[in-house]
This record gives C-alpha cells, structure tokens and sequence, in this order.
C-alpha cells in the first residue's frame, strides 16, 4: 500500500498546482486584456490634416493646421469628447494629388480617425473625393474653394465646408469690380480644376452685372513667364483683371506687369494668392500694387467674442504683434470653426461613428463661431456654411500684411 500512497500523492499534489497555475494564468490574462482595453478607452480620438506644408501653399497649410491646434487645445481643456481627448496627425501631400490619395487611404487604416481636415488645392481634394467615400471618411474643408467639391454627386455626401464657394466668389469680385467702375475685366485664370470653376462662376456674375469679358487667359502651375499675354492684355481697353492663381502663379502675373510698366492696371484677385509667400516673390513692394484680395475673415474685421479669444490664443500660442500680422487667418479661423462644429455634432450624436455625426453636423441649428454665427450651417443638400454675404474684399499694407478697413 506504501507505493500507491506514494504515487497518488504526488499525483494530487501536482493536479493542485497544474490548476493554480491555470487559474493565475487566466486571471493575468484577463487583467491584462482589461489593462489593455482600457488604455484603447483612453486613447485620443484623431483628427487627420491633409494639407501643403512645403510646397506653394504653405501659409495656408500651418494656419490651416494652427487653427485645428487651438481648436483641438479648447475642447481637451474642457474635459474632451465623450470622456476622450483629441489629437492632430497630420500629413503633407505638396500640392500633389496623388500625394494626397495616399494620405487619404493612410488616413482610413487609423482606428480612432474621426475626420479629416483638407487643404488649400482644389485639384488635390477633387481627386481625393473617390478615396473619401470609399473609405467613408468625413472630410472638412477649411480653404479649397472648388464648387464641384461639396456639389459632388456623392451619397451620402462626406464633405463638410467653412470657406468661399466658387459659384458664390465670382458673384462678389464682379460686384466690386462693378463698384470700382469697370465695364470691362480680363480673366487671368489657373489652368486647373480651380481655376474652371471659377471661369462658369465669372462669366455667369458678368452678364448679370453688365460686365464685359474682354479675354480669357490661362496660366499653367509652374509656368515662368506670362508676359506674352500681358502684352495682348496691355493691348486691350480692359479696365482691370480678375485673378484666380495661387501665389507662384500670381507672382508670376504681377512680376510680367513690373517688367511691361503695367502695375497701374488694378488686379482683383481670388484669394489664392493669400495661401504662399506671394509677397515674397513680386519684384516689387506691395503699395505699388493696385491690387484687392477677397477675403471670409480678419481678426479686425470679424470681431465676435469668440474671434477675439481666438486672437489671444493664437498670439499665446504662436505670437503676434497685432490682429494684421496672422498670417492666413482665414484659414486659422475656418478650421478652428470646423473643428468646434464637429464637436458638436459628435456631442449631439453621442458617438464617434461617422453616419451618426454626418447626420448631426447636417442638424446643427445653430452656433457661435469664431466667423460668424452660423445659423442652420449645413443640411442634407447644403455643404457650404459661407455664402457671398460672408466675404468681403481686403488689400495689403506697405509691410504685406492683409487689411480691411474698420466696420461700421
């Protein structure tokens, strides 16, 4: 009987010990996935930026991405989104809108992402529009004015805007060019998707105003010289040209003007030439220029409460001399109010998935935005939260510094 006395004991013993250890393993196991599962609770929601940061937008690319700082800064100082904080990732697509597909496609494998803000170009966020959808993502567009971007064709339709709509711009610089007396404007246009655009919106605010397009001509991006067309312009009885070119491009019109003594002709600009270091490539100072910028927003100008904070922000966070010395501040102020819509939609919907908040941010009634107090933003129809009562047109100071006059 010893034997089996001795046999059974250890059997038994090692039984014991087998069990306790599959048990502590399973205990450590399920502590651990709960340690994990709550360090995913506590990871921050991730708001995607896809804009220039090194190319020919670059101005408008860091306003745009300070704008979703501040923004960003505000809402993780008040507690977050729904027990979250917020983050920023941000990508540089150059100006290149196969650059800028990838970025979107990168965008869509990040758990968290619960939106992506856009850039400065047209062409980029038109041919990311396929990408966006497939994916699925909401897409907020501080800048890029295309109309065809938020008229898309898409349904449901992802793209949210805070900035000009091309189809409501061309109403505005005719009007002023109807102000200032002209009866008859030359289109210097970009030969891009923007630059088309604006072209139907023009010649259609033209024949309503009784405003002569005497030519049309169109500038490719990195084109060098423009002084061949300038002659033709110089030629005609055309009392003014109306500019749709980024900075580069612009640059390059005004720089011929200099060379053929033609800087007395008033130039009426879209504001792509406010995205880059436009100043920085004329060959001449800015108060030869007869020259007018359309604008949404200058912290002298909008001067809501909320633009106000803002200013201080920015100038805590980034520095300032004075409200004419941000440079961009259209963008800073559209994705700071994009970036506060969104959260408040998100609140309104109690989640983060995407069909839910498109479906909040389509119901906003209202809110006091750093721009302006947007009354019902956007709807099932309607993307664009700024329509041509929202702009007004803005020159430069001896420094390059935008500038409006006081309000009224």
């Amino acid at each position: 009987m010893v034997p089996i006395r001795y046999t059974v004991r250890p059997f038994t013993y090692c039984s014991i010990s087998m069990r306790l250890l599959l048990l502590v393993s399973i205990s450590f196991g399920l502590f651990s996935s709960a340690l994990f599962a709550n360090s995913l609770a506590k990871e921050p929601m991730v708001i995607g930026i896809d804009a220039d940061f090194s190319a020919v937008a670059i101005d408008g690319g860091i306003a745009i991405r300070r704008g979703a700082e501040l923004a960003v800064d505000s809402i993780n100082q008040s507690g977050g989104l729904l027990g979250r904080q917020l983050s920023i990732v941000a990508k540089d697509h150059r100006g290149n809108p196969a650059r800028g597909i990838h970025n979107i496609n990168s965008f869509a494998a990040i758990d968290n992402l619960i939106a992506v803000i856009g850039g400065v170009h047209t062409p980029v966020a038109l041919a990311e529009l396929d990408a966006i959808h497939e994916n699925n993502l909401l897409y907020l567009g501080p800048w890029a004015a295309g109309t065809p971007l938020v008229d898309n064709g898409f349904s449901p339709n992802n793209v949210f805007r805070v900035s000009l709509r091309d189809a409501e711009a061309g109403k505005v610089l005719i009007s002023y060019a109807k102000e200032r007396g002209f009866r008859r404007v030359t289109l210097v246009l970009e030969r891009t998707g923007w630059g088309r655009s604006n072209e139907s919106s023009l010649i259609q605010a033209a024949e309503h105003a009784g405003i002569t397009i005497d030519a049309i001509h169109w500038i490719n991006w990195q084109q060098k010289s423009f002084e061949e067309d300038l002659k033709l312009i110089q030629a005609s009885n055309t009392d003014g040209i109306v500019l749709v070119a980024n900075a580069p491009e612009g640059a390059v019109v005004v720089n011929g003007m200099v060379k053929l003594d033609m800087l007395s002709l008033p130039i009426i600009s879209h504001w792509g030439i406010a995205s880059g270091s436009f100043l920085d490539r004329i060959a001449t100072t800015p108060d030869k220029l007869d020259i007018s910028v359309l604008q949404t927003f200058h912290f002298k100008h909008n001067i809501t409460p909320e633009a106000v904070a803002l200013f201080e922000a920015y100038k805590a966070r980034y520095g300032a001399t004075d409200q004419n010395s941000v440079t961009a501040a259209v963008g800073v102020a559209h994705a700071y109010d994009l970036v506060q819509l969104l959260a408040l939609a998100i609140k309104s919907a109690n989640s983060f998935n995407i069909d839910d908040v498109r479906n909040a941010l389509e119901n906003i009634e209202s809110y006091n935005g750093v721009v302006k107090r947007y009354e019902h933003p956007f709807s099932s129809s309607q993307r664009d939260a700024l329509l041509s009562n929202d702009y007004f047109m803005a020159s430069f100071d001896a420094s390059g510094n935008i500038i409006v006059s006081e309000p009224d």
